[in-house]
């Protein structure tokens, strides 16, 4: 009877995304538009990761009792394949953090105008002389790092109440040393939404690094999934357990 429906589910995943990429993503065209013809330093990079990991606290504990607040489709995928999330609600998930991506982004440019887009509205690109492959190594790694945390810290064994502040600390943490390579959009929904909106706005847009992103982005959710499972069953696991539920987890 206190369930959340459907549709209050979806539309959690769709707000939270949105709120994710309008303060993670926005954050990339703000410093440089304050930043001006000033370079981009060590310390814009760490207000940037910064905040993105605090808008995945603030939507964990404000959206996790409704939806789960998996806002990330690599986390969703990786509920699905150990068995704790159901299959057949894996689409309208997804589809709903694409479209929080999406709604996101737009408001990214309603709020800082045209110039957002002029300075690539924080769309995940590759670094100077970064290929394909060192790109897929570095989604790769920051994504797995990110959704094995997210398992920990819902583990019956985990300490109660920290789930939101771990990952968002994780987020923050992967950002630096990842985005020099690809921007560190660990996020699949984050990576669409603002090549989309920014193809729109009538920007420059590298779509063949897409499919690099979302190969290695949902790739590494699946496996850090079930490498987690594999290193924290024990006998308890065993037997079939409760129903798969959308856990409370942000991403």
């Amino acid at each position: 009877m206190d369930e959340p429906t459907m549709v209050q589910k979806l539309a959690s995943e769709v707000f939270g995304t949105a709120i994710l990429v309008f303060i993670g993503v926005g954050a990339v065209p703000a410093t440089l538009i304050v930043n001006g013809d000033a370079p981009f330093t060590m310390a814009d990079l760490g207000m940037i990761s910064l905040a993105f990991g605090t808008v995945v606290v603030a939507t964990v504990y404000a959206l996790g009792h409704i939806s789960g607040n998996h806002i990330n489709p690599a986390v969703t995928l990786g509920l699905a394949v150990t068995g704790k999330f159901p299959w057949s609600k894996v689409p309208a998930y997804i589809g709903a953090q694409l479209l929080g991506a999406v709604i996101g982004s737009v408001a990214i440019l309603g709020v800082l105008g045209p110039q957002a887009s002029e300075v690539g509205l924080g769309v995940a690109a590759f670094g100077e002389g970064v290929g394909a492959g060192q790109a897929f190594v570095a989604e790769f790694v920051g994504t797995f790092i990110l959704v094995f945390t997210v398992f920990g810290v819902i583990h019956r064994k985990a300490a109660p109440g920290f789930a939101g502040l771990a990952i968002g600390l994780v987020v923050f943490a992967v950002i630096i040393p990842v985005a020099p390579a690809t921007s560190a959009a660990i996020n699949p929904a984050r990576a669409f939404g603002p090549m989309l909106v920014q193809q729109v706005a009538g920007g420059t847009v590298q779509w063949a690094q897409l499919p690099v992103y979302l190969a290695a982005e949902l790739a590494a959710g699946a496996l850090a999934a079930l490498a987690y499972v594999f290193l924290s069953r024990t006998r308890a696991d065993l037997p079939a357990r409760a129903a798969a539920t959308e856990t409370p987890v942000s991403a």
